[in-house]
């Protein structure tokens, strides 16, 4: 499997991923009981609700606005992908010239941080967080996404973008919904350890956690022996824990607070300062969009070059 099948293997877990974060949702009937009158409408504050509501069912399941997005996102990918490679050339031009500069960019940035065998391991799916974290952040730069839906509408805005409660956008940015980052996170946490065993081993992964890893004498080796057991415990919480939620809240809070941040910025009552205070907001969020999909990526290959190192860099 070439590095291009390996990145539409690793796309799929993104579209397996996005069902399992289904859930309950409100149902947009029930936005009706906040329902006001026009004056408390009038001078409510726009939001982003943090629950992305279901626009239907499959079955049990609901999908919501941000599941739609999702696999547009995903099948968009594929597309692009499948078609830019479904003839290789030996030149290379156009987008197989930009993808390639893509998956080359990121196997040296990994290549900097793990040893080649690794590395083949990882960078497919650190290219592919790369690719689908910066155009699902991109969703929310799209005019129309968190605003055109059904409900009710907050009519005395001058911009049709001041959302409300009971207002149900169609579309919402995929990472503004922590279901999906933590779905990220997810698949980053189960094949992280299935990297780290298939390099160290399942006794080798606990040495390289709970080992000592100065060289010492008999008298000093206990103390340090202690002292690395609570250190490995504490690393081993950090594995389990830490390291998928910094991963998912990072990139869900920076993205979940540009939605809201433009949400606001569009609502205003005057056309003026709708234009005014959106424009830097955009060109902020599109920075803010393209760092946190690297910082993700690079954050994954980084979290798995803890685990994945040759044990004598500890001086074992």
């Amino acid at each position: 499997m070439n590095r291009f099948g390996k990145i539409i293997f690793a796309l799929a877990f993104f579209a397996a991923a996005s069902v399992f974060s289904l859930r309950a949702a409100e149902p947009a009937a029930a936005a009706g009981v906040h329902q006001a009158t026009h004056a408390a409408a009038e001078a409510a504050e726009p939001i982003v609700a943090p629950i992305a509501p279901a626009l239907f069912h499959i079955g049990p399941l609901p999908v919501s606005n941000s599941i739609i997005c999702t696999w547009i996102v995903a099948l968009l990918i594929l597309v692009i992908v499948r078609f830019s490679t479904w003839n290789i050339k030996m030149i290379p031009s156009g987008m197989q010239n930009l993808l390639e500069v893509l998956c080359e960019a990121w196997e040296e940035l990994a290549g900097g941080v793990l040893e080649p065998k690794v590395v083949r391991w990882v960078f497919p799916f650190a290219t592919t967080f790369f690719l689908f974290a910066v155009l699902a952040n991109f969703v929310d730069l799209i005019p129309g996404v968190g605003s055109i839906g059904y409900g009710i509408r907050d009519t005395a805005s001058s911009l049709p973008f001041a959302i409300h409660e009971a207002h149900t956008p169609f579309f919402r940015p995929p990472t503004s919904d922590a279901n999906l980052t933590f779905a990220m996170a997810s698949i980053f946490f189960v094949m992280s350890l299935f990297w780290a065993l298939k390099y160290n081993g399942p006794i080798g992964l606990i040495k390289h956690v709970f080992a000592v890893k100065v060289e010492t004498n008999k008298y000093a080796f206990i103390p340090l022996f202690l002292l690395f057991i609570f250190i490995g415990i504490m690393e081993t919480f950090s594995i389990l824990f830490i390291r998928p939620v910094a991963l998912a809240l990072r990139l869900y809070g920076n993205v979940y607070g540009g939605e809201t941040m433009l949400t606001m910025s569009l609502a205003q009552k005057s056309i003026f300062w709708s234009v005014l205070l959106s424009l830097p907001g955009y060109l902020f969020e599109t920075a803010v969009c393209v760092l946190q999909a690297f910082v993700f990526a690079m954050l994954t290959i980084a979290f798995v070059g803890t685990l994945c190192t040759p044990s004598d860099e500890h001086g074992h």
